[in-house]
């Protein structure tokens, strides 16, 4: 292993390709590193290396956070050259093989395989294991951790990179989940229910034995990367990290758990969770949905000690309101993911792209090559059934002409090819259980279109002509005499020539979001409008990014979406992204807080902006939001107090 690996050669490639930014002056872990990231973040800006966090160690936050950056920490120019990599070894390995010859042409590419499979360290000692800390010297306060967000239950691991195994296969797990800190030696592991740990935890439950377990944190970037990658459970994300990085990851044995972790990360926090234990209250956290994720119950992890290098980089990372630097670790799973996804799914798919409005797991684009009726529909449900993908909401499939990256042509090509009466699918099944939408958590509606040309077996019935929209008449102004609820309408979509009116309401009545559209579709200045979108608050909804992120996030594909047929016959697709409670919805959960900095926070890092040395002054994007917010805390509104579950 090359002494130069780990964060600190990373941030070295940073800086040499002018991508990171270091800042000397004392900065609080505690809100003020992310009111200072938030800024950059969303302003495009670098990596940030604070070097003065309070404790000994530099922390290290944005590296991943454009499209850049994301491509040095994998090793590359372009993140298309492992899509292509990866293209050129599935094709040798599973393309027909007439001869003896081509059978064994295939050797070396087995052997290239075999090459990226982890092994164990075998120098004296691990870079990792340079410091050693154990019982009670190995406190969880020597770390910089953060506290992100005000509502926070508390400071939280961002950027751990977790190892557990499975008691009776062995199979080892490296995943990603947040890590809230509660004291020195204790925290909770955020193991959804979905996730290879959490049935990693209920196999070692099963057996009623504690649990080993190791968060590493830094080494090479590509680490953090596969943590998050949505592979197979039966592949070992360090075979991924082998393949990336075209050499294997070397493995060193913890030092008080039978556990393995990369011998170059730079820390490692080794302990074990007690599955006799009962579950702990973890939470709130602002999470990358732009929205509080609420408290409910988690193991606890117990710490037994901390190992790390002399020289050692904390690694943390942000989420919130989009975009934020997770976006480009999903941007890279997109593109690496495609050739996977095309080859053992869905081999018509051309292209696939995961809008970060949509937080990931709220929305799917695709485009595909039609070659027979019904393929489209054929898509839809393929996506839902692929993997990490069973929790898309929605998934749109347009033709391979339609370049997925401009959502104003897919825009115009859902309306022009959808036909209203039979090219939606209306479904149920897994949501994400961060989406605070779904009536029931981690179960919900799903709505599918399929946007692509019909053929003429699709042509089930004679087409509808709806006439062309007069923008005057779709106009607050025009219509508030009928509607005196409507605060604003965005008309930008109607002015290109995509039939999709966007309006702002004040709720008041029960279900008032789907009567609402429900009117309009009746009135006759919407003759000619295919989709009716409303979205209550204060807010302004000039921007379409808002504006989609608020309707991915509040609305139930089920219970918030009706087709509304005016007295012409022609359906109208109604959708109601208003927040939803229990007084006018019958909302039996409660209903999470946007995200957004303390006044107190945002005047302090406007005071102190100069001497952070990061260029000119950025204004805290949290004021932008703030009209969203309602009451204080964590919730906006609180359903019935739930009854503590027991150990599960």
């Amino acid at each position: 292993m090359k002494k130069g690996s780990g964060l600190r050669a990373f941030i070295q490639l940073l800086e040499a390709h002018g991508e990171l930014k270091r800042i000397t002056v004392p900065v609080s872990p505690v809100l003020e590193i992310t009111e200072i990231t938030d800024r950059i973040t969303k302003a495009g800006g670098p990596a940030l290396l604070f070097e003065n966090t309070g404790t000994s160690f530099p922390l290290l936050i944005n590296a991943y956070g454009s499209e850049r950056r994301m491509a040095l920490a994998l090793g590359v120019k372009q993140i298309e050259e492992i899509t292509n990599r990866l293209l050129s070894l599935f094709r040798q390995l599973t393309g027909a093989k007439t001869s003896l010859w081509e059978k064994l042409a295939l050797i070396p590419t087995l052997s290239e395989v075999a090459r990226y499979l982890p092994r164990r360290w075998r120098g004296r000692r691990a870079p990792c294991q340079e410091v050693i800390y154990t019982g009670k010297e190995a406190r969880l306060s020597m770390l910089p951790i953060l506290k992100c967000w005000p509502q926070d239950g508390g400071p939280f691991i961002t950027l751990p990179i977790i190892h557990t195994y499975h008691p009776e296969t062995r199979s080892r797990n490296v995943g990603m989940y947040r890590v809230q800190v509660f004291d020195d030696y204790t925290t909770a592991i955020h193991w959804q229910l979905h996730k290879v740990s959490r049935r990693h935890y209920e196999a070692w439950k099963e057996r009623g034995e504690r649990m080993p377990v190791a968060i590493a944190l830094g080494g090479d970037p590509v680490y953090a990367y596969v943590a998050t990658a949505p592979l197979p459970e039966n592949i070992d994300e360090y075979i991924l990290a082998g393949f990336l990085r075209s050499k294997p990851v070397e493995l060193v044995s913890c030092l008080t758990q039978p556990i393995e972790v990369p011998a170059d990360a730079d820390i490692v926090i080794e302990g074990f969770v007690d599955p006799k234990e009962p579950l702990v209250l973890e939470g709130p956290f602002g999470d990358h949905t732009g929205y509080y994720s609420l408290p409910d119950y988690y193991p606890a992890f117990h710490v037994t000690a901390i190992t790390h290098r002399r020289e050692a980089v904390y690694p943390a990372t942000i989420v919130g309101i989009p975009p934020q630097e997770d976006a480009w670790l999903g941007k890279a799973t997109e593109r690496i993911f495609l050739t996977p996804l095309r080859l053992t799914f869905l081999p018509e798919l051309v292209d696939m792209e995961l809008p970060v409005e949509g937080v990931f797991h709220n929305l799917a684009i695709a485009s595909i090559q039609k070659e027979y009726p019904g393929q489209g529909m054929k898509a839809i449900h393929t996506l839902w059934g692929a993997g990490q993908l069973m929790f898309t909401k929605i998934a749109l499939i347009v033709d391979k002409e339609v370049n997925l990256r401009d959502y104003w042509q897919v825009a115009r090509a859902l309306v022009e090819n959808a036909d209203l009466r039979t090219d939606l699918v209306f479904s149920q099944g897994p949501i994400d259980v961060l989406d605070h939408s779904c009536s029931q958590m981690g179960f919900g509606g799903k709505l599918g279109i399929d946007g692509t040309r019909k053929l003429p077996e699709e042509r089930l019935l004679p087409p509808l002509l709806y006439p062309f929209p007069d923008r005057e008449a779709l106009t607050v102004e025009a219509l508030r005499q009928d509607f005196p609820e409507l605060r604003e309408a965005n008309l930008r979509l109607i002015e290109a020539g995509i039939p999709i009116w966007i309006g702002r309401f004040v709720k008041s009545q029960p279900r008032h979001g789907l009567r609402l559209g429900t009117a309009l579709a009746h009135h006759p200045a919407f003759a000619g409008i295919k989709v009716i979108l409303v979205i209550d608050g204060e807010m302004p909804i000039q921007a379409l990014s808002d504006v989609f992120w608020r309707f991915a996030n509040n609305t139930d594909m089920r219970r918030d979406v009706s087709l509304v047929e005016d007295a012409n016959g022609r359906p109208h697709l109604v959708l109601d992204a208003s927040t939803k409670t229990a007084a006018l919805d019958g909302f039996t959960r409660s209903w999470p807080n946007v995200i957004v900095m303390s006044d107190e926070i945002i005047h302090l890092v406007d005071n102190r902006w100069k001497s952070y040395g990061i260029g000119e002054f950025i204004p805290s994007p949290s004021l932008k939001y703030k009209l969203l917010v309602q009451g204080e805390g964590a919730v906006a509104y609180f359903a019935k107090p739930a009854i503590p579950p027991q150990q599960k």
